[in-house]
């Protein structure tokens, strides 16, 4: 059976709601410029929590714009510096499934679909409201007899397309949640990169920090090997704020913690630790999904580098305690995870990456003995796949090679390179 699956807009596949951009823009330089925004904020989380109609609330917020055609430009090249990061990285995505993929949006047409057409989102199907426009090409209203203007328009325009097959609904919205409620779709993910709404959040199905999370829990492409989201990252001791924002922002699955909880040790993949802190090699030997420790402070004598060399972890820290590390170990963390750089690390061997565009990126991580390098170009021939780049460097202890590849990659290539004798640890990096 086809699926579709219907994605929200505001707060969704962008990052803001439209109309409180709009707003900013239109009233740029009136004095009650902050009071009407306000006003337009609260009608959009009242009806997006389902304390208002959205009948109500779109009315209201339509009458406090004060825009026009020209403003309506200036926002469209806002909203297209605003798609929801995880909705960016997955560009190939929307252009493979093109046919399946559908925007349904109490939003507005006129900034929906030029933002939604860059990644190859059909006009046809896209479902939102329209403006009406005076001479002056001043908004004075919108369409009312579009379902979407309405109470329940979603529920309503789905009943009227009466679509067969498996439907996914992605919003962050009650509205969003009534196609669920309604019956009409088979599951609803609600989606909190941006926003979280809790009375939204407790009737969805399976909630989304990400659209990478959407993918993976569909066994659909997606443009990373594994959501960070599912990265769990433990910060130990006394933790700047800056560091847990940096962290968060960057999509990982955040626990601040006083010590090593023993319920932590199988499945932690980053590691923070306060200036201080130290962690028993014995739990550390155990932590056998941990690829990067940052140490807020000095690593000497608070973990065994040799410990974490051997097992293939990376760690950063700051010996002479910079006033800027709560933001620089963080960061390093994030690159390694993100791109394979082992830049400034203490223990590894550095390599320092931008991201491969159009590529996949492989990391091998193995003791340093010789042959490794030729085993792993043997493999890579034995698939006929195409090396972009590659990049090895090594210690006295271990080699640190990144492969990127301009091809799909076959599993049997994955289990082949897991394979390679003195292999430490291997990663499909996206």
């Amino acid at each position: 059976m086809k699926n579709r699956y219907i994605i929200d807009f505001d707060s969704t596949f962008t990052q803001v709601e439209a109309l409180d951009e709009l707003v900013k823009i239109s009233l740029k330089g009136h004095p009650d410029k902050d009071k009407v925004l306000k006003q337009i904020e609260d009608y959009t989380n009242a009806a997006m929590e389902g304390r208002m109609s959205f009948t109500d609330s779109l009315r209201e917020r339509v009458k406090l714009l004060g825009a026009n055609s020209e403003h309506l430009q200036k926002l469209v090249k806002v909203l297209k510096k605003k798609v929801s990061s995880s909705f960016s990285r997955n560009r190939k995505f929307f252009e493979k499934h093109a046919d399946e993929v559908f925007i349904v949006s109490g939003g507005f047409k006129e900034f929906i679909t030029p933002v939604v057409s860059d990644y190859k989102i059909k006009s046809e199907n896209i479902y939102a409201n329209t403006f009406e426009f005076n001479e002056q090409g001043t908004i004075i209203g919108y369409d009312i007899t579009n379902p979407l203007s309405q109470e329940g328009g979603k529920v309503k325009l789905l009943k009227q397309l009466n679509w067969e097959g498996n439907l996914y609904g992605i919003g962050d919205g009650y509205s969003d949640f009534q196609l669920k409620e309604s019956g009409l779709i088979k599951k609803f993910f609600a989606y909190t990169e941006n926003i979280e709404r809790s009375n939204v959040v407790k009737n969805a199905d399976h909630v989304l920090p990400s659209f990478d999370e959407f993918l993976y829990v569909n066994n659909l492409p997606m443009a990373i090997s594994y959501p960070k989201n599912r990265i769990l990252c433990l910060c130990i001791g006394d933790i700047h704020e800056e560091s847990l924002s940096i962290l968060k922002k960057d999509g990982f699955s955040i626990r601040h913690k006083t010590s090593f909880e023993e319920k932590y040790v199988a499945d932690v993949g980053m590691l923070l630790l306060g200036n201080g802190v130290t962690v028993e090699n014995e739990k550390l030997s155990r932590a056998i999904t941990l690829k990067t420790i940052g140490c807020l402070g000095s690593a000497k004598d608070k973990i065994d580098l040799n410990l974490c060399t051997r097992m293939g972890m990376v760690v950063f820290d700051d010996r002479k305690s910079n006033p800027r590390n709560s933001e620089f170990i963080p960061k390093r963390m994030a690159d390694f995870i993100n791109k394979g750089s082992s830049y400034l690390s203490c223990n590894f061997p550095n390599i320092q990456l931008l991201k491969q565009e159009k590529a996949h990126r492989l990391i091998h991580i193995h003791h340093n003995v010789p042959g490794i390098m030729a085993q792993i170009n043997s493999v890579m021939a034995d698939h006929d796949i195409n090396i972009l780049a590659q990049y090895l460097k090594t210690n006295d202890q271990i080699g640190y090679v990144i492969t990127d590849v301009n091809t799909e990659y076959d599993k049997k290539v994955i289990k082949a390179l897991k394979k390679i004798e003195h292999t430490i640890k291997f990663r499909l990096l996206y």
